[in-house]
């Protein structure tokens, strides 16, 4: 008597809802997201009040203010929603058969990782800092669009040109794709994940990018000269130069033994 009944399915639903809280404020954390949140929750607290001391007039404006927040909410937050789906398919491997469904049928040309491997070499013997995202699968356009155009053949000398501390193009991220380099200065999002301080801010972009695809992303640290690749979500630090074809030939070699595969049924 005078309590509230409580089951199972509402502490389902509470921890549910909890978790969807949590999820929300892992995306936004570091955005002014939060802050838009607030000022949602303030004009409605403020909607609840007018219409309780029935002042129609200022009643009705914030009523048709609110009855269009959903769109306004996917407006506002729409880089932060697309990366949330995004690292939802990511991460959803049950999924998978619908990336085949929509993706190419045809295979991308083998990435020849030798003059990558050659210039991050040679960078972090002198400490010139780079940021190289080798493409898959996932479809990199946006990413592509948001740098400056390239289309030319990988080579060591290009990629060293291009991080050279005072070429214009050095600061962002290159996009290779099968076996060129398609953009240059290229813009990655950063991981709102909790990663050590000590990470700067290309490992932050690198990690953010390897979170919404299936990228490969190679950086050369201009502090120290070390090496790291980043794929799914994870960074591996400092890795042996001598090391390197053998670290990205062994994160590559999914897409090469679906190639053999096929090659041997034709």
């Amino acid at each position: 008597m005078g309590f509230i009944p409580f089951t199972f399915i509402d502490l389902i639903d509470i921890v549910s809802v909890a978790a969807i809280m949590y999820w929300i404020y892992r995306m936004t954390k570091g955005t002014n997201a939060p802050y838009i949140l607030s000022g949602i929750i303030a004009i409605y607290l403020l909607w609840v009040v007018v219409r309780t001391l029935n002042m129609e007039l200022l009643s009705t404006i914030l009523g048709q203010l609110i009855s269009v927040g959903a769109i306004a909410l996917i407006i506002v937050f729409q880089p932060e929603l697309r990366r949330f789906l995004q690292m939802i398919g990511m991460r959803s491997k049950h999924f998978n058969f619908i990336t085949r469904i929509f993706s190419s049928s045809e295979d991308k040309v083998q990435t020849d990782v030798a003059p990558i491997v050659m210039a991050c070499r040679e960078m972090a013997a002198a400490k010139t800092g780079a940021l190289i995202v080798i493409g898959l699968r996932s479809d990199l356009t946006l990413i592509a669009e948001g740098g400056i155009a390239v289309d030319a053949k990988v080579s060591t000398a290009l990629l060293q040109n291009i991080f050279f501390k005072n070429a214009p193009l050095h600061d962002g991220a290159v996009l290779i794709e099968s076996d060129r380099v398609v953009a240059a200065k290229c813009i990655l999002p950063v991981t709102q994940s909790d990663v050590p301080k000590s990470y700067g801010t290309r490992h932050r972009a690198a990690i953010g990018m390897s979170e919404i695809s299936d990228a490969v992303i190679v950086v050369v640290s201009e502090e120290t000269g070390g090496i790291s690749v980043a794929q799914g979500g994870q960074l591996r630090r400092d890795i042996e130069p001598a090391r390197l074809q053998q670290t990205l030939q062994r994160y590559l070699a999914p897409v090469s033994r679906r190639r053999a595969k096929k090659e041997a049924a034709e």
